[in-house]
This record gives structure tokens, C-alpha cells and sequence, in this order.
């Protein structure tokens, strides 16, 4: 006999429905265990194939857990604030509201019918203000905080504060988004907005210029995978990378304890090894190059220090600050059009291009700070001001992007690292850089002969002697930007006085959304909810 699927599973999913089957207590006679799902966007076109495929999963994993007699919580919601409701909002005139809740109720009807044992009692939407009150909550939290390097966790701010008071900046051991230095007396002397600017160098939520990729047409920042060949991936419009004020978290505070905590969680080794490298901590130094004939300093972040007498140029990023100051009339037109060409490029399409060479030379040179030599400084998209500090100095014998970019443009190549037992040959001969993280070094005066790690200590060592380097850590982590900031989606709490934010009282939460009659943001960029005059 044929299964009557139509009979059968709308007589138990309706028996389901009406006694709430899957409805969840707290029961402390049974052991706990919770399921949880990716909540999905509900978007007009439906369920595709990926959410069943991993619901139906979890969803054989929960039954089990409950019929071997855990008490199961296995909520499901929404992540229903977002871009596409916006966008048809922008194209239709209707409220990104009723399009949301028209989609979650599609959304609700299929996944009913696939009889799912969700607890529908706990259902989240992220687009009520009852679940967002909460986010804003914890960015109140955020931003309220600083982070501790001593004890490695963040404290309150005003407790920094106090500490300014006491003791301006000595002795202070904390994340901070540059080094800072004043005097218990100094602080005192500030007004109310310097202060507040000198603590947005420490929360752990903060406002900062950053290098986005800013779509005008979609009226919003995007992320890297939102973006592809300079345009943007839903609608195919064009992307330009520019600097503009944004939230950001201070993520890279926790970088050590990210890492840390790898250890102690029960996942295989090769993700972890993708978690670390996602962190990647690096230990080097920081080595400060002059440029010839301008009281300008570059600063370099290096994890081959011994590598210095084997700097045959700098690179530096087309968005460095220092370009536009560095450059001289001469190369300023052929560096501004680089710039123009390459703006336009994300970093993961500037970093997955290893074989095409571009550049342009600013100009100007930098002074080696161990054997006074002239480097000449270029600009290259193969540097990003997304690591280290987006300047590099270039060691083309021992690294094959700087080998292949010395060998485009005829710029020398010097042999510093050679194998044990074998002797220094012509790289003119070479057809690819000695990457070796092992060797003897050479061509190198006082490193001569040392192995590579006892030449990195060797040179930090009279880097700091000489007062032109010092040992540093550094990560590929960067902090998140948080400020992809439209209307359909929760507002900041935060309210500003002379130009500076200030939290709002916890008590107000939640700050609900505005009802605005238009929701593309203003021609200047600022976004949607800035058209809300009395809100």
C-alpha cells in the first residue's frame, strides 16, 4: 500500500500544532541539550535546497536526543533584517516590514510542511525590537568598556578614566587604537569632548576612519565577498574604496585569548590551523626608514628583520596616508592615475593576483636605517593597508612577489640568505626568490654567518640600540567594521553631543526604527535614518 503522505502528515502535523508537541519546559529531572540552527534570511523566493538539507539533520539529531530522553530545546528564527527588503523597498515604496513578514510566513508554511520538531513558542525575529533590544544592549556594553591587557579582560571605561586622573598614561598597559602619552595634570585640563576623543582611542566600540568599499548606488558599505571585478555582486553596480567614518569592535584586543582558547575546544586540527591562520600572529619588529629630504618617517612591520641588508626598495600601499606627501611633481601624475586604475580592486582580489606586476615609483626614497643605502619608494596593489602598515621593504631575493616585481621593473636583486654549506650565487641567474625560513646569512656585515633566527635577534637587537626599530607582534586580524548601516536594520543607541557619541541609558532600550518616507540614504552618504530629523 502507497504511503498517503497528503493524509498522514497533515493529520500529525496539525496534532503536533494543536497540543504543542515540541513546546520546551524547564524540567530539571532530565539532562539538557540544545539544538541550534543557522537562522535564514527570509527572502521572497523561499527555502532553497541548502536549508532543509541542513535542518532535516539536526532535526533527526533532536528527535533522537528526545526519544533517548534528554529535554531538547530546538528553537528556530529569522535573521530577518537586511539588505534585499531594503532594496525593494527603495524599488516599490513598501515597508521592508510587511515584505519581512511576508516572507517569514512562506518561510513558516514550508518548513511546516516538512515537519520540522521546532519549539515555535521560541521563535526569534531579529526584527523585533523585544530580540534587538539586546544587541544594543551589548554594544552599550561594548562601548562602555576597554580592554586590560594585565588581567585580559575588558574592564568599564570609566574606571580608565579614573586611572587618567590619577595617572595620565604611565603605566598604562591596555589596547588602544594608537599609543597615546599625557600627564595626570593634562588630562584634568581637558574639556569634555577632548576627553571624550582621547577614550575613543580605547573602547572596545569605537569610531574610526577606515577603507571600506562604498557602493552609491546600494547606498551601503559592503564586504569583501560582496564585492567582485569593482562591482557589487547583487546588482552589478560599481564599487569604489574610499575612507570613511565607521563603528568598529575592537577585536583584535582578544587576539591572544582567540588563540588560547583553540586549545581547549574540541574541533579538528585542520580548522583550527584556519582559525589561527585568521588570527595570524606574527612576531617581528617595527623598523622606522626616513625619506630623503623630508622630516617624514615610514614605519615597517617585518617578521625577517635579518633580511635588512638584502632592502633593495619600499612598497607602499596606493592608499597609504604618506603617498600623496611622498610623491614628487615629477611622478605625481603617473602615481595618481595608479591609484585611480587600482582604488577600485577589494583586498581578496588584490591578494588572489599573483601574476600580473603593476606599480608606479613615487619618486622619492627612503634611507636604510642600517647601511644609510637609498631605496626607492613605490606604490603596488600587491600591499594592503590591511596588514602590518601597509608600507613593506622589499627583500626581492627571499620573497617571490618582490622578486617578480624587482624583475619587471629592473630593480637590483641582493642574495642575504644562502644555504648551509653552499656558496652565494648571481641572482641575475635566478628564476625564482629563496623563500627559505632556514639558512646562513650573507652579503649581510655583522649578521654574517648567523643562522636566521639568531640574525632576527641580532639585528632587533641593534634596531633598539640604535633607536630605529624594536621587537613587535603583529596580527593579520583586523578590527570589524560594525557600521554597514542602512535603514532595515537596528539603529545604534547612541546619541551624540558636540559632535561625540554618548550611550543611551539603558533604561530607553529599546531604541526602536523611525518611520521614514524614504529609505535610500542622503546624497552625502550618511545613512537612511538621517533623513529622521525629529527622531
Amino acid at each position: 500500500m502507497d504511503y498517503n503522505f497528503n493524509e498522514i502528515e497533515k493529520k500529525w502535523q496539525q496534532y503536533w500544532r494543536d497540543n504543542k508537541v515540541y513546546k520546551v519546559e524547564i524540567d530539571h529531572s532530565k539532562p539538557k541539550f540544545y539544538v541550534l540552527d543557522m537562522f535564514p534570511y527570509p527572502s521572497g523566493a523561499g527555502l532553497h535546497v541548502g536549508h532543509p538539507l541542513g535542518y532535516i539533520a539536526s532535526d533527526i539529531y533532536a528527535r533522537y536526543k528526545r526519544l533517548t530522553g534528554f529535554n531538547v530545546l530546538h528553537p528556530m528564527g529569522y535573521d530577518a533584517y537586511g539588505l534585499p527588503a531594503e532594496q525593494y523597498a527603495i524599488q516599490t515604496g513598501t515597508h521592508p516590514a510587511v515584505t519581512t513578514e511576508k516572507n517569514i510566513n512562506r518561510y513558516r508554511e514550508q518548513m511546516d510542511k516538512i515537519g520540522f520538531c521546532y519549539d515555535w513558542d521560541r521563535e526569534v525575529r531579529t526584527c523585533e525590537p523585544s530580540y534587538y533590544k539586546w544587541t544594543q544592549w551589548t554594544f552599550i556594553q561594548l562601548f562602555n568598556s576597554y580592554y586590560c591587557n594585565g588581567c585580559k579582560k575588558a574592564q568599564p571605561i570609566s574606571k580608565l578614566a579614573a586611572y587618567f586622573e590619577e595617572h595620565g598614561t604611565e603605566g598604562l598597559n591596555v589596547a588602544e587604537s594608537k599609543p597615546l602619552g599625557f600627564t595626570a595634570a593634562e588630562w584634568k585640563a581637558m574639556s569634555e569632548k577632548e576627553q571624550q576623543e582621547v577614550l575613543m582611542n580605547y573602547r572596545l566600540a569605537y569610531q574610526a576612519e577606515a577603507l571600506v568599499n562604498w557602493c552609491p548606488e546600494l547606498g551601503t558599505v559592503l564586504a569583501n565577498d560582496e564585492v567582485a571585478d569593482g562591482l557589487s555582486v547583487r546588482g552589478g553596480f560599481p564599487v569604489e574604496r574610499k575612507s570613511m567614518k565607521q563603528w568598529l569592535l575592537r577585536i583584535t584586543a582578544y587576539a591572544d585569548r582567540l588563540l588560547e582558547g583553540l586549545d581547549t575546544v574540541d574541533w579538528s586540527e585542520s580548522v583550527k590551523d584556519i582559525q589561527r591562520n585568521w588570527v595570524g600572529k606574527s612576531m617581528g619588529a617595527s623598523v622606522i626608514f626616513k625619506v630623503d629630504g623630508k622630516d617624514i618617517d615610514i614605519e615597517v612591520f617585518t617578521t625577517r628583520a635579518d633580511t635588512l641588508f638584502g632592502t633593495t626598495f619600499m612598497v607602499l600601499a596606493p592608499e597609504h596616508e604618506l603617498v600623496k606627501e611622498i610623491t614628487t611633481e615629477a611622478q605625481r601624475a603617473e602615481v595618481e592615475d595608479y591609484i585611480t586604475r587600482t582604488k577600485n580592486r577589494s583586498e581578496r582580489e588584490r591578494m588572489a593576483e599573483v601574476r600580473k606586476v603593476s606599480g608606479a615609483f613615487t619618486g622619492a626614497y627612503g634611507i636604510n636605517p642600517i647601511t644609510g643605502a637609498k631605496l626607492p619608494i613605490w606604490i603596488a596593489d600587491y600591499v594592503l593597508m590591511g596588514y602590518g602598515t601597509g608600507a613593506i621593504m622589499a627583500v626581492p631575493g627571499h620573497d617571490s612577489r618582490d622578486f617578480a616585481f624587482a624583475r619587471h621593473f629592473s630593480l637590483p636583486i641582493i642574495q642575504v640568505v644562502k644555504k648551509p654549506g653552499t656558496e652565494p650565487t648571481d641572482p641575475a641567474t635566478w628564476e625564482e626568490s629563496f623563500d627559505a625560513k632556514d639558512g646562513e646569512l650573507v652579503n649581510s656585515g655583522f649578521l654574517n654567518g648567523l643562522t636566521v633566527k639568531k640574525a632576527i635577534e641580532r639585528m632587533i637587537e641593534e634596531l633598539e640600540k640604535l633607536g630605529v626599530g624594536t621587537g613587535k607582534t603583529n596580527y593579520r586580524l583586523r578590527d570589524a567594521i560594525f557600521s554597514r548601516q542602512r535603514y532595515w536594520g537596528e539603529p545604534f543607541p547612541i546619541y551624540y553631543k558636540d559632535g561625540m557619541p554618548y550611550a543611551m541609558d539603558e533604561s530607553k532600550l529599546p531604541l526602536e526604527l523611525p518611520s521614514i518616507d524614504e529609505y535610500k540614504p542622503t546624497e552625502p552618504g550618511e545613512p537612511p535614518l538621517a533623513r529622521a530629523k525629529k527622531w
